[in-house]
């Protein structure tokens, strides 16, 4: 152990005491078995889908208990830092509704950002220092790796531990000749475990388990030759759960066998140890298996994913509840929704990102909505991701309306051909003539008719058009001129004879669909002529003519 003046020297002479932050951050006002939860995202890139998943986890377990729910950011690895990192995280939090109850523009127990909180943890390495929990280490580079060379060479456990710890035990006289020469340094744990040692915990989510015990004596502040002296991730997470009152720590499987350091380090510090919570991570279906759903090789691993596409929170955030417990994935939304989360009934397997099953979700909730609750919530989306939609919704909101209204309002089963915003533009853009580039003859969309024909029908269409309230009325136009141009009555007519007719009344039919949806498929062509208007109607027809 060394001398605490020794000791001392090394810090600030105005740094507080440990107790003062105890006394600055008082234990929490809250009710008892009260949940205190954090997230902890690193601005070393952008949201995962399964910060998402845990942020929803830790907000509900939270408030329905009564507790808090905090956003910690964690960037003490200041290097690889991503730019726009910080404000993607708040877009992403506030778009699924689990924005925290503190971070670092709200609570009490700030700062929230590591990064301007090392006096903290400098009082808490220091303690540390004095009591013999931890110690001063010189090992350069150089030595670390010839200490890995020779411990993979004798094939024994890697790492800096007992005997392979070169600066563990030295004397103090060896350690002021450093000092005195400025030597950089790290500050280490002293590791209380053993190789071979096991420990036992509890888990919230996997019940009683047992690990092999820390042995390492793992860095806690990061070498003085940085000009901001910054913990490593496991001392700041001690030191920060344990001020910030933090009792319920949720995180994903990855860390389980950093659990036994983490123990060591709250004992160490005469910290209470937070129930901890592994969830199975996120995972991909692929060939032959699965495997994590990764940022680096899957956009839906991206919470921007999400909101380009603008999928709906609320489907979201019901798969994400039904893919955490079970059960509510057999529930309808809105109960889902309200349904307490339980983390026994988060399951142990990775559960799988099926997008396919998530557009069925989110088609289905939004068939539920009115044109009324759709419009707002996708000029919004459109305002940042089509500038040239939201104008267009914009200038015409009636004609918005009347659209999203087609074969979804007063109806037993409504369309559901919207399963995110983005499909907005595809499935009813073509009524809005901004959008909607007219189709002229010879265009693949038309099949084989013969153009001449296209050319001669649609003017025909044009010269002798009836606007019609009355469905069989406006379609018996299409059926006279079908007629009057040799197509067949009806397909098994058409099928007896295909060389007798150059299509039956379903070509016919069709020639008109093209000519005003651009598309072979859409929804009821009379309501949807209804929509477009006389006018626009014959504009569109009178293109194939021209």
């Amino acid at each position: 152990m060394l001398d605490r003046a020794l000791v001392d020297s090394l810090f600030p002479a105005d740094l507080p005491e440990v107790d003062h932050w105890e006394r600055r951050y008082p234990p929490r006002p809250v009710p008892e078995g009260a949940w205190v939860t954090r997230l902890g995202p690193s601005p070393t890139g952008f949201v995962h889908i399964g910060g998402i998943y845990v942020a929803m986890l830790d907000k509900d377990l939270a408030h329905r208990t009564g507790g808090r729910f905090l956003v910690r950011i964690e960037d003490t690895d200041q290097a690889r830092e991503v730019e726009g990192a910080l404000a993607q995280f708040a877009r992403a939090f506030e778009y699924f509704g689990t924005q925290p109850d503190e971070d670092d523009g709200n609570g009490d127990y700030g700062p929230y950002r590591q990064s301007q909180r090392s006096e903290i943890y400098l009082s808490h390495a220091r303690e540390l220092l004095r009591r013999g929990l931890a110690y001063l280490c010189f090992a350069t580079e150089e030595e670390l790796a010839e200490n890995r060379r020779l411990q993979m060479e004798r094939k024994v456990p890697t790492g800096y531990y007992g005997g392979w710890a070169l600066w563990r035990d030295r004397d103090e006289a060896d350690v002021r000749a450093e000092l005195e020469a400025g030597r950089p340094y790290v500050v280490r744990f002293r590791s209380p475990g053993e190789i071979g040692a096991r420990v036992e915990f509890d888990d919230a989510i996997r019940g009683r388990l047992s690990a092999e015990d820390n042995y390492n004596d793992v860095v806690i502040i990061k070498s003085s030759a940085n000009e901001v002296r910054l913990p490593t991730y496991h001392f700041a997470h001690a030191v920060d759960d344990h001020l910030m009152r933090v009792n319920l720590v949720i995180r994903g499987e990855e860390w389980l066998p950093s659990v036994p350091m983490h123990r060591q380090l709250f004992t160490a510090l005469g910290f209470e140890i937070p129930t901890y919570a592994h969830i199975a991570l996120l995972q991909k279906q692929i060939p032959g298996g699965k495997r994590k759903l990764s940022k680096r090789k899957d956009p839906e691993a991206g919470v921007d994913h999400y909101i380009a596409a603008g999928y709906p929170a609320e489907a979201v955030l019901y798969y994400l509840r039904g893919l955490a417990n079970g059960r509510l994935a057999e529930q309808p939304l809105p109960e889902a929704l309200a349904a307490p989360l339980n983390l026994a009934e988060c399951g142990g397997a990775g559960p799988l990102v099926d997008l396919v099953k998530l557009e069925d979700i989110s088609a289905d909730y939004i068939a539920t909505l009115s044109g009324e609750q759709i419009l707002p919530r996708l000029a919004t989306w459109a305002a940042e991701f089509d500038p040239e939609l939201a104008d267009v919704l914009g200038a015409d909101r009636d004609l918005a309306l009347a659209a999203l209204a087609v074969e979804r309002e007063g109806v037993d089963n409504p369309r559901k051909d919207l399963r995110k915003w983005s499909d907005f533009r595809g499935a009813y853009g073509f009524f809005f003539p901004r959008l909607f580039e007219p189709v002229r003859a010879g265009d693949e969309r038309l099949g084989a008719l013969p153009e001449q024909l296209v050319r001669d029908f649609a003017a025909a269409f044009v010269a002798d058009y009836r606007d019609s309230d009355d469905s069989q009325e406006w379609f018996g136009q299409i059926r006279d001129l079908a007629a009057r141009f040799g197509f067949a009555p009806n397909a098994k007519e058409y099928k007896k004879n295909p060389e007798g007719y150059p299509g039956s009344i379903r070509e016919a039919s069709q020639l008109i669909r093209v000519a005003l949806t651009g598309s072979t498929r859409s929804p009821d062509l009379f309501s949807m002529a209804r929509t477009l208007g006389r006018d626009e109607i014959l504009r569109r027809v009178g293109a194939l003519a021209g």
